[in-house]
């Protein structure tokens, strides 16, 4: 799968109710809304301070059983080059898990399945910050894709989602 531009999606710029500048290298972490579950591994996720569709991600990952330790940072972009993340699979926040990158508003389902299928990957993404995603909810959204990637520069369409199936 060749992707067309390379692009770096901010939540700041994109989202509508995710706004603000990036003030706090960190913060409180969001309250639990469900038990974590002790055979998912803890997820730490790298976000802007101000980031309400981030926020809404990580509560839906802690709404599935996931542990998450969620850490404001100014410089996003150096943890996404770090953690191998092409450039044009970029959105608001990255996530590490297991051994495993997770950009953006990938859905909690696909996380456990990569966790459990364990292939040879850097990681998988959700680039952009797509409607209808976790955290970027919005009725009758468009499907989307997760994508996956390697170190050598392979891209693959790990899923397709239909945000609007049950």
């Amino acid at each position: 799968m060749k992707l067309l531009r390379p692009v770096l999606l901010t939540c700041t710029l994109i989202a509508a109710g995710c706004g603000g500048t990036e003030t706090a290298e960190s913060a409180e972490p969001l309250p639990l809304l469900a038990e974590a579950s002790s055979d998912l591994p803890s997820v730490l996720v790298y976000k802007t301070a101000t980031c309400g569709c981030c926020n809404g991600w990580i509560e839906h990952l802690r709404a599935a059983g996931f542990t998450v330790d969620a850490r404001d940072t100014r410089d996003l972009m150096s943890i996404k080059v770090d953690a191998g993340v092409p450039t044009a699979m970029t959105s608001c926040h990255t996530s590490l898990v297991d051994g495993y990158v997770v950009e953006g508003h990938v859905p909690a389902e696909q996380l456990k399945r990569l966790l459990a299928e364990r292939p040879d990957l850097v990681g998988i993404a959700a680039p952009g910050m797509p409607a209808g995603s976790p955290g970027m909810d919005m009725p009758n959204a468009p499907s989307y894709q997760v994508l996956s990637f390697d170190n050598e520069g392979n891209v693959a369409v790990y899923a397709e989602i239909d945000p609007n199936s049950p």
